[in-house]
């Protein structure tokens, strides 16, 4: 994202100078001394690439303007300016010098311990005497960094708030090598949970007669099945499909999230006829069943910010306005860990696969009967494309998807463990139950590499909802249909 293109270029202060005190001949002295500032952050660029020494004036003065800001000085033209220099210099930057220039802000910018301990000192005298709500405050002021104040500055900007969000992208990948950086990341993610509250998001139908720029972002942005075309995309949208998105005020032209919904009569077994560009158009009107087949989040620097199950509850509420006949409201999702998870447990292959299921695979390949060979030939996706071997594998693994879905949890000291499938956790946390799992849901390469090609059907019943997300929540209770949970028993499962 250029700086011009980001809406930020100073010229435009200039124009335009939203003043809160002062005079228009200040206004001005303040837009000249940013343009020195601009000069002064270009040479700390060459500075942070190492053509110049660490106690230069540049250097000095880059922590000038940083301090403006944490002090919060000036009007709001100056706030302005000043988040206009630190984005387009931070803009500017290669990945190093990004680093370094958050690295400036957490170590020198963050509460100051003495002023904590002092505060924490005095709340600790006052308890229990009418100072200890004053003296709680004054604690709470300590504690607050002046981190944010350099950071919500940016508000201030047309962009200000997708300019924090990539910021937030970029900390999350920095993180990984830098541990320092997880206290900036922690504040802002909790600033970004207020500003993108659901109450604050905007639901929009996406639809073919969209804006092209929009469309181009639902291309760039689909998670779960690659829109190979505008054919692809445009069939996706057609009158038997809808596409929902949420926006934020602030983010107009960048969905946050958004959902595709399928208007069909039954349970969809296999994403490959659902996407079939060729197939006829089926009467929406005609529908009794919403299929959720991809939901993906658009922003990385949203992670942790939480609203997919306020777009479902949504999506549901808008779908069943405008087509009173549905009664079905369910997924065709993928399992995106199951073939990894099951590459590392052992036991569940035994379980999975019968001796007498493993005699028939084996004389059907010509292969040796061992689950050894058998797992070999599971492997080479060639299989899926052979009908016989296509049907012998399918009930293996349908028991090795069931055991995935009801035994794999997430690593956590909590009483109550989670699902490891990503998947699974959304729409389960929900209140979603396992209906069925379907075999060659999936045979692209992705779905192969991810699952071999399984896939599962999640049904939301609006009157167990609630029920099955206290289940989830206080026991780990898992819903799902009779069928799966017999599948799925084996001893000893992880």
């Amino acid at each position: 994202m250029s700086f011009q293109a980001a809406g930020w270029h100073i010229q435009s202060l200039r124009a335009k100078p939203q003043h809160s005190s002062g005079s228009l001949g200040r206004c001005g002295d303040k837009v000249a001394t940013g343009n020195l500032v601009k000069r002064s952050l270009h040479r700390v660029k060459q500075l942070w690439s190492g053509k110049a020494g660490a106690d230069s004036k540049e250097w000095k003065r880059v922590r000038e303007l940083l301090r403006d800001c944490a002090a919060n000085l000036g009007g709001e033209v100056s706030t302005r300016l000043r988040a206009a220099k630190l984005g387009e210099t931070y803009l500017q930057f290669d990945d190093e010098n990004r680093k370094a220039f958050l690295r400036l802000i957490v170590h020198e910018f963050g509460p100051e311990p003495p002023k904590v301990a002092a505060a924490h000192k005095a709340w600790q005298e006052a308890l229990g005497t009418d100072a200890q709500w004053q003296a709680e405050a004054a604690l709470r002021a300590a504690l607050r960094s002046p981190r944010l104040r350099i950071l919500t500055q940016f508000n201030a900007l047309p962009q200000g708030v997708k300019f924090l969000v990539d910021l937030r992208a970029d900390l999350n990948r920095y993180m990984r090598e830098d541990f320092a950086l997880q206290a900036l990341d922690r504040e802002l993610e909790s600033r970004l949970v207020a500003w993108f509250d659901v109450g604050f998001l905007e639901l929009q139908r996406i639809t073919w007669h969209s804006p092209a720029a929009l469309l181009e972002t639902l291309i760039r942005y689909e998670a779960v099945h690659e829109i190979r075309s505008w054919a692809d995309l445009k069939n996706r949208l057609d009158s038997d499909r809808r596409c929902y998105a949420f926006f934020h005020p602030r983010m107009p032209e960048e969905p946050l999230i958004f959902v595709e919904v399928a208007l069909i009569n039954r349970l969809a077994d296999n994403v490959q006829t659902l996407l079939d560009e060729h197939a006829p158009l089926f009467d929406e009107t005609r529908a009794d069943t919403a299929i959720f087949y991809s939901i993906s989040n658009t922003q990385a620097g949203l992670r942790g910010v939480s609203f997919g199950n306020f777009l479902l509850k949504r999506v549901i509420d808008d779908l069943k306005q405008d087509f009173p006949r549905l009664s079905t409201f369910a997924t065709l999702s993928p399992l995106p860990l199951l073939r990894r998870w099951a590459q590392n447990n052992e036991a569940v292959w035994t379980h999975a696969f019968a001796p007498s299921e493993l005699g028939n695979i084996s004389k059907a390949a010509s292969i040796s009967r061992s689950l050894a060979a058998v797992r070999q030939l599971l492997e080479d996706r060639r299989w899926m494309d052979d009908k016989q071997l296509a049907l012998l594998f399918q009930a293996p693994l349908t028991r090795l998807a069931a055991c995935y879905l009801l035994h794999a949890k997430q690593p956590s000291e909590a009483p109550v463990e989670r699902p490891l499938d990503p998947v699974a956790r959304f729409h389960l946390g929900n209140g979603a139950r396992i209906e069925r799992l379907n075999h060659l849901g999936d045979c692209s390469e992705k779905g192969f590499q991810q699952s071999y090609g399984m896939m599962v059907n999640y049904v939301y019943h609006l009157d167990t909802l609630e029920t099955n997300v206290e289940e989830l929540l206080r026991r780990g209770k898992i819903d799902a249909v009779s069928g799966i949970r017999t599948m799925a028993k084996m001893p000893n499962a992880t």
